[in-house]
């Protein structure tokens, strides 16, 4: 944005300011992601733990990481929808849908990594 005044490192402290704002707000107003946190806090030792390689256990936790990710961003798109009014609409059912999918794919995602990378 030209002439905002935020560039350099003041652009970067205030871009993790909102990130940290965005990290609450989840964690304080959405159920999964709290539950996906609890995931996160229990895999991540058990990943340096059994993960046999950096890569292996890269993967593991990678994997809930972007779990958590996925559920943000369904969560932002759900309050995007949710903002524009509670009047029924295909395509605010269809962007939410979608969403949703994407938060399933992401949890089939690390299921199959931690099979793989554990039995196989």
């Amino acid at each position: 944005m030209a002439g905002s005044g935020n560039t350099g490192l003041t652009r970067i402290i205030k871009a993790f300011g909102f990130s940290m704002q965005g990290l609450k707000a989840a964690y304080k107003l959405e159920e999964a992601f709290r539950q996906e946190v609890l995931l996160l806090i229990i895999t991540l030792p058990l990943a340096l733990w059994l993960g046999q390689t950096g890569i292996e256990k890269a993967l593991l936790i990678g994997s809930i990481l972007l779990l958590l990710i996925v559920e943000i961003l369904n969560s932002a798109i759900e309050a995007t929808v949710d903002r524009f009014g509670g009047e029924q609409h295909e395509l605010s059912g269809r962007a939410k849908d979608m969403a949703s999918a994407g938060v399933f794919l992401a949890m089939v995602n690390a299921a199959m990594i931690w099979l793989l990378v554990l039995f196989f």
